[in-house]
């Protein structure tokens, strides 16, 4: 039989078009998982009101065997996705909290956690070995890793460097096939378990590239890469708001590449003048404006 791709997706689709009976079925299990994934058959055909064979026909009518399969696939679902199921309602107090406040004091957390876990003699000498690539590889997948990987191409570039991000995972591995020992491959997850990105790795260090993860440790990326900064991922438990990881991971960013600027020195101080005179002559002649953002 085939398996439940979701069963919690099943469940809300079978509350509105089951049968009256699987209606009755999902809206019970939807309204009490717990009692769902733990009751005998008797029990949750009691409190419905249907047979027990009703139940199991419910059970088929998911894609599951039976009520011992359903009750499997539904563990499942509460263990990987239960918070987002059965949220804690908002108190007064949370509703009434300035949301402006929740976030920067979740963002300056991420920072100082990030900042007091890192070791920056590494981060320094792969800055080093950045300032004096003959071309740079970023890659990333996913939300936060890919903007990683273009912000880090976004801040190279104007210091001179040859650089370019590359988030699709087909192209990853391309571009890494053409990598040279004069490459710097820089590899963005926070989880460390991007296929793509990992297979980039290894693909760029048979042409002798160094590679650079910024990733958790001792994830899947993380014993792939010839140097790694870590990055642990730490969650407030707010599911309503979005992660404060990527403020930690662009803080990294931002020391790596002051660094490397620091080490390359005044030959950098050209191509930021013309960028603030080319920005600066096209929009607001303000010099108080960031540098082309």
């Amino acid at each position: 039989m085939k398996t439940p791709a979701d069963i919690i997706t099943r469940l809300q689709l079978m509350s509105q078009d089951g049968t009256k009976s699987d209606r009755r079925l999902a809206g019970l299990v939807l309204s009490d998982l717990d009692f769902a994934s733990k009751a005998a058959i008797s029990e949750i055909a009691a409190r419905v009101g249907v047979s027990e064979p009703t139940v199991t026909r419910f059970c088929r009518n998911l894609g599951c065997e039976g009520l011992r399969d359903f009750k499997f696939y539904l563990a499942q679902a509460i263990a990987i996705g239960g918070q987002y199921l059965s949220p804690e309602p908002l108190s007064r107090d949370a509703r009434e909290q300035r949301i402006a406040s929740a976030i920067t004091e979740a963002a300056i957390s991420a920072i100082q956690r990030a900042s007091e876990n890192l070791d920056m003699t590494t981060l320094v000498s792969v800055a080093a070995r950045i300032a004096t690539s003959g071309n740079v590889l970023c890659i990333g997948s996913g939300g936060i890793s890919s903007m990683m990987a273009t912000e880090m191409q976004n801040r190279l570039f104007r210091l001179g460097l040859p650089v370019l991000a590359q988030i699709d995972g087909q192209l990853q591995r391309m571009y890494a096939a053409v990598a040279t020992p004069e490459t710097t491959l820089v590899a963005f997850s926070v989880s460390g378990y991007a296929r793509s990105v990992i297979e980039a790795v290894q693909v760029a260090q048979q042409y002798g590239a160094t590679t650079v993860a910024i990733t958790a440790p001792d994830s899947a990326l993380a014993k792939a890469a010839d140097t790694v900064i870590h990055l642990q991922s730490f969650e407030d438990g707010n599911i309503y708001k979005p992660t404060s990881s990527r403020y930690a991971l662009l803080a990294i960013v931002d020391m790596i590449v002051t660094s490397v600027a620091e080490t390359r020195g005044p030959k950098v101080l050209e191509n930021l003048r013309r960028i603030k005179q080319s920005v600066n002559t096209l929009k607001v002649d303000d010099p108080r404006l960031p540098l082309g953002d």
